[in-house]
């Protein structure tokens, strides 16, 4: 309450400091004439002096006004478009690395030109990152042309480019290009083996579009870097079927009971548990078709791997539903995107999933992938100098982007008022009932020649509510990943009188879609036309607009809330754009997944007091607000999973950073003989270390064993016996380094036989494949730990804090690895000629076969319990319908206990 009054009073944090930028902008606004007096060539040459004023030592902070003022008038006179005050403001917000929140329509693909610009003249580049190649490339396109008439060039990076393209995109002023394929680049540099292979440069700013979108919906799973192992496909069709003999049971209610049936599913937390008699059970299964041996255990060393076999299995049959999370296509599984609802092509998920479904619609089994390189994108946009971005909504999530980017989330004001109606929500007891609601409501805007947007949660909801609607002879376009091709046509028509059109979940985001329909789309699909039909299309046009504007503009029906107010919100958005009339309602029903999972118990208990019957619909205050709450709970619940998932990629991350870093620096020298020589000297120190301890009496030292594990290692013969005999001063102490000296003076003998530069060329090679072999090992190791980890909480342990201790002794035990591998192949490898060592840097090259995925992400909750990060379904719970007389609190209970309803089966319900 009293914070409330504040805010009245001295205005939000949000109200202050745009009020401090607006002082900024009128700055701007009064260079105006200045500008506009400039003939072009004198307002492009302004780069230039800015650029020097820049190097000499004015920060980008002074030079902003002059230079936004630039950028606007730039914009006037090539793009035919001049900057709004509040999008000065925005391009503000986007220069001090921050979030512009703008409503949809307010010209964002505009607004990140004033940032772009201001810190391309720092000459160390800019990447604009968007959510697909087409958004890239159609604004590299079209803003392209403002910062070529400014003297700065633009580059867009796509996945079909070879590396030399990327590499010029990337030495550009300015990149556009995808998160995607950003990060690949980073992680592809990462793995390669000459400097001349890199293609990015240091990271320096990014603007993010649509950045709630890429940091925070996809921050649960990271890109990853594959190839194939071999793996047997056979287990996972055999699993498949066994898979179908076990029963699916429900979880325990009291800690003394045992959960029922084989295996449990947890949908909250995106669980399976296997139970005791599941384990039994299976094991029974196992032995009977042969792949266990009698006595043999399902949790013995050598057959540990079922288990995963087993989990995929059941994911892949009881969460998994086709074409809700993936559709068949040309024989093969392409997964369909949560939060878009577009097909992924070419992604897979991990962890034996993929395959696991290959199985159980029965095509193609491909191999499973080792992990060659893998960053999260909290990790990776946390690498830039300085990271921006924009949306259309962002301030639900403005905590997060705080916690976790540092990024602090500015409202920007609309330039003009919305007039969009937002209707409450229209709540239903069955899915049918609100199916047959939003028809009616379908109906009733065609006939007043309104256009209709449906925002439907998935592909199977979007196919019956369009199965529905060609019963009632409703004419309507659909946009789901099956009509992907067709999304800019789709989208384009979707503004026309009387049009409806049904979309999963994003309905073409980053296109607006505009009132009376897209007159340059229909001016671009016409071609090359006379004036005369150009101006009758532009008059057909301007009717279309104004029959729109007076049904009432563009009304959004969702067809069931997300788990994130922020989805519900962007679908709200399409409507009312830049002032438009427009409105916008939600229809949900007791059997949608976000009231089954979530928010049943407590809307159902509001139904029962408000005496709802079936067939009615029901609009209050109270239930709204229990759904909100219900989102809130969600959007914690997926909060802390991504701050886990982040928690402990930070582990991982503070690795990657040291190994790349090595490797970096190792790739960029040419002579790495000193780094050899310590290597060599460690390594021998802790062999003879290990047989001779420090602080020992010779009669306890194990010369035979040094001698044995010497000869092991470097392939040559060391009799340490003689030395000591010959030598009184040689002790535990020295020792080493007489070690040391022998192998220096056997490596001498090969660099003078090849040559100092050929070893130093072969030296290199070594120690990079050696490093790349154990780093993916490693990456494997740290996926097992992760995976496994959860156990550690039985033993009253904190999960975090052993994943932490003991992939940090793993990392430790890698590098000693290494060293041992290379001193060991520097020692006993035999090479007479430069062509065998150019022969072997042929064969160093990056792996051709490489899977890019941004897969499924293994996140822990709170517990340490592994959750992956994807929709799961289940059976649809029954809705409640009262049939009976509603029993009160104090009346008897209806078992006959005697005891009030409230003291028995009402303290249960």
């Amino acid at each position: 309450m009293s914070s409330t009054l504040m805010r009245k009073i001295f205005g939000s944090r949000n109200d202050r400091q745009v009020k401090k930028y607006r002082k900024i902008v009128n700055r701007i606004n009064a260079l105006e004439p200045e500008c506009e007096a400039l003939s072009d060539e004198e307002l492009g040459a302004r780069t230039v002096a800015f650029r020097e004023r820049h190097n000499e030592g004015e920060s980008l902070d002074e030079l902003l006004p002059e230079a936004f003022a630039t950028v606007r008038e730039a914009s006037r006179r090539t793009l035919g478009m001049r900057h709004f005050d509040v999008q000065m403001i925005g391009g503000i917000v986007l220069h001090n690395g921050n979030i512009a929140e703008m409503r949809t329509g307010e010209g964002k693909t505009l607004v990140a030109t004033l940032a772009v610009y201001l810190n391309a003249l720092s000459g160390k580049g800019v990447h604009v990152v968007t959510v697909n190649d087409y958004l890239a490339q159609r604004d590299a396109g079209w803003m392209g042309k403002l910062y070529a008439f400014l003297g700065l060039s633009t580059g867009v990076v796509i996945s079909a480019m070879d590396p030399l393209s990327k590499k010029q995109a990337y030495e550009s002023d300015i990149t556009y290009g995808t998160n995607n394929e950003f990060g690949f680049d980073y992680l592809r540099d990462n793995m390669a083996f000459s400097v001349d292979e890199k293609v990015q440069r240091d990271l320096n700013f990014a603007v993010v579009d649509e950045v709630d979108s890429i940091l925070i919906d996809e921050a649960r799973t990271p890109l990853i870097i594959s190839g194939p192992t071999n793996d047997n496909s056979e287990l996972y069709v055999k699993f498949n079927e066994l898979v179908k003999e076990l029963e699916q049971g429900e979880e325990a209610e009291s800690k003394e009971e045992e959960p029922s049936g084989d295996f449990t599913v947890d949908e909250k937390n995106k669980q399976v548990h296997i139970t005791e008699r599941g384990h039994e059970q299976l094991e029974k299964l196992l032995i009977r078709e042969g792949i266990l041996d009698e006595n043999d255990s399902l949790y013995s060393a050598s057959n540990i791997n079922l288990i995963h076999y087993l989990t995929a299995s059941i994911r892949a049959n009881v969460l998994f539903q086709k074409d809700v999370h993936y559709i068949i296509q040309g024989g093969k599984i392409v997964i369909v995107d949560e939060f878009t609802g577009r097909t992924m092509e070419g992604r897979r998920w991990s962890d034996g999933l993929h395959q696991a479904i290959e199985a159980k619609e029965s095509v193609t089994i491909e191999n499973e992938n080792q992990t060659l390189a893998s960053i999260t994108f909290q990790n990776y946009f946390r690498l830039y100098n300085k990271l921006s971005g924009m949306t259309g909504t962002a301030d639900t999530e403005a905590y997060e982007f705080q916690s976790i980017y540092g990024l602090e989330v500015m409202v920007i004001p609309t330039n003009l008022p919305i007039a969009r109606k937002d209707h409450g929500d229209l709540i239903f007891l069955t899915v049918e009932e609100k199916f047959n609601s939003i028809a009616e409501d379908i109906k009733d805007c065609i006939e007043r020649n309104q256009p209709v947007l449906v925002g439907t949660a998935s592909i199977e909801a979007s196919e019956h509510l369009s199965a529905l609607l060609k019963k009632l002879g409703v004419k309507h376009n659909v946009l789901n990943a099956k009509q992907h091709e067709r999304e800019a046509t789709i989208i384009a028509e979707a503004g026309v009188p009387g049009a409806v059109t049904i979309a999963t979940n994003m309905a073409g985001r980053g296109t607006d879609i505009v009132l009376g329909g897209n007159l340059e789309v229909e001016l671009a699909e016409k071609g090359d036309i006379s004036e005369s039909e150009k101006e009758k299309l532009t008059s057909d046009w301007k009717v279309r607009h104004e029959q729109v504007l007076e049904s009432g503009g563009l009304h959004v029906i969702g067809s069931e809330r997300h788990e994130s107010r922020r989805i519900d919100n962007q679908l709200r958005g399409r409507s009312g754009r830049q002032g438009d009339a427009g409105s916008t309602r939600f229809y949900l029903s007791l059997q949608d997944d976000l009231m089954r999972i979530f928010a049943s118990d407590k809307v159902a208990g509001l139904m029962k007091k408000l005496g709802m019957e079936e067939g009615e619909a029901i609009e209050h205050p109270w239930v709204s607000r229990a759904i909100e709450n219900a989102q809130r709970k969600v959007e914690g619940h997926n909060f802390d999973i991504r701050k886990q998932v982040l928690e402990y990629d930070d582990v991982a991350n503070d690795q990657r950073k040291v190994v790349y870093q090595q490797r970096n620096e190792m790739m960029a020298e040419t002579d790495l003989s000193e780094i050899i020589e310590s290597i060599r000297e460690d390594v021998v120190n802790t062999l003879v270390t290990n047989h001779v301890p420090v602080g020992t009496m010779e009669e306890q030292w194990d010369i035979d064993g040094l001698e044995k594990e010497l000869k092991d290692e470097t392939g040559r013969d060391f009799d340490i016996q003689q030395w000591l005999k010959d030598d009184d001063q040689l002790n535990e102490y020295t020792l080493p380094e007489k070690v040391a000296e022998e192998l220096a003076l056997i490596y001498k003998e090969k660099e003078e036989l090849i040559g100092a530069d050929e070893l130093r060329r072969f030296e290199k090679y070594v120690l990079l494949q050696v490093l790349d072999s154990h780093w993916k090992e490693h990456l494997a190791a740290m996926d097992y730990l992760r995976q496994s980890i959860n156990l550690r909480a039985m033993a009253q342990k904190n999960p975090k804090q052993e994943y932490k201790r003991e992939s940090f002794e793993m990392f430790g035990e890698m590098l000693e690895r290494i060293k041992q591998e290379v001193m060991s192949t520097l020692a006993r490898v035999e090479i007479r000629t430069q062509e065998e060592i150019e022969s072997l840097e042929n064969q160093q090259q990056m792996p051709t076969e490489m899977n890019f995925e941004h897969a499924e992400s293994s996140s822990l909750d709170a517990d340490g319990n592994v959750a992956q990060a994807e929709d799961e379904s289940a059976e649809t719970q029954q809705p409640f319908v009262r049939h009976d007389k509603k029993i009160g609190r104090n009346d008897p209970c209806y078992c006959g206990s005697g005891k009030k309803f409230k003291q028995c089966h009402g303290k249960l319900n």
